[in-house]
């Protein structure tokens, strides 16, 4: 079996008493496009900042491309390619003047490299960095990443600022990056976007991985299970008690489980139960999958108060 590109192992990180990332266990593989997604606050920009060798983490271990980013932080920038949420660029340089400087510590190809990128994304290479838009920063900040031609790709929020089609295009060529063999790994907000092109996915919640995996592989684990109780005050079936549930909400008077593991047979059993009405099967996105994994889980009825002032008796609910 092939090491995993990156490997991250009980991984913890706080700041004074704000824990931001809790016990964090993580294996990239090779050639794929790896999401990494979470609300703001999450922890992913930390997770970042750890994996570069910017932050040092309280506990834990981490290994990228082989190399302890603590101990040999030079080593590893040399062969990952890192663009943060706020690149920081030479104001006073012009596009052109930046590609130039930044060529000295890269092979002969990086100025053809850059140039093509400098094509693909339309910079003004005689304009100085101060006066490029935030668009316009972004595109020049991927053009000098994606020309040394890394090993390891690694963004955080790559494609905020840009235009629809560039970032359609950007996406496109993560695809034919991990075809090649490279690895990207992409923290980002755009679940729609992500799902299109990641390979596999880790959802960060407060600090520690919710859900991770191949995309498709986590599609078929977890499935949403939806129904109505014909009496909405009696408990369920055996069959929906002894579920492997992730998630509950309360829609109206139909319930949604995520369930892990939901085989044929056993649907079928929570179809004929004559308690239940209205079972419905649901292959998940990844962003219903995202929602379950950020989203505050309700009790279920069976387990919930009763207002019996109210009409219907309507569920209360914190």
């Amino acid at each position: 079996m092939e090491p995993s590109t990156i490997s991250i192992k009980g991984l913890s990180k706080r700041f004074g008493k704000n824990h931001v990332l809790r016990d964090v266990e993580l294996q990239i593989p090779a050639g794929c496009v790896y999401a990494l997604l979470g609300e703001n606050g999450a922890g992913k920009t930390t997770l970042i900042r750890i994996l570069m060798g910017y932050v040092k983490p309280n506990s834990g271990s981490v290994s990228v491309l082989g190399i302890s980013p603590q101990n040999d932080p030079f080593a590893l920038r040399r062969r990952v390619g890192y663009v943060s949420d706020l690149p920081g660029l030479y104001e006073w340089m012009t596009v052109k003047q930046i590609a130039w400087f930044c060529s000295a510590f890269f092979s002969s190809s990086y100025s053809e490299h850059f140039a093509r990128w400098a094509t693909q994304f339309d910079l003004p290479q005689d304009t100085r960095i101060r006066h490029l838009s935030k668009g316009m920063r972004a595109k020049t900040a991927l053009a000098l990443v994606l020309a040394s031609d890394p090993e390891l790709l690694v963004f955080d929020e790559p494609t905020s600022g840009l235009d629809p089609l560039v970032r359609k295009e950007f996406l496109r060529s993560m695809v034919d990056l991990a075809a090649q063999g490279k690895t990207v790994l992409l923290s980002s907000h755009q679940v729609q976007e992500v799902e299109r092109v990641a390979d596999h996915v880790a959802i960060l919640h407060n600090g520690k991985i919710a859900l991770d995996g191949g995309l498709e592989q986590l599609k078929d684990t977890v499935c949403l299970l939806r129904f109505s109780m014909r009496d909405p005050l009696a408990s369920p079936p055996a069959t929906v008690l002894n579920l492997n549930s992730i998630h509950c909400e309360i829609i109206g008077r139909t319930i949604q489980m995520a369930v892990r593991h939901l085989t044929p047979e056993v649907l079928e059993q929570i179809k004929s139960e004559p308690e239940l009405t209205d079972v419905q099967w649901i292959r998940p996105s990844l962003e219903e999958l995202f929602i379950l994994c950020t989203r505050e889980s309700q009790a279920p009825p069976w387990q919930q108060p009763w207002n019996s002032k109210s009409p219907g008796g309507e569920l209360l609910r914190a």
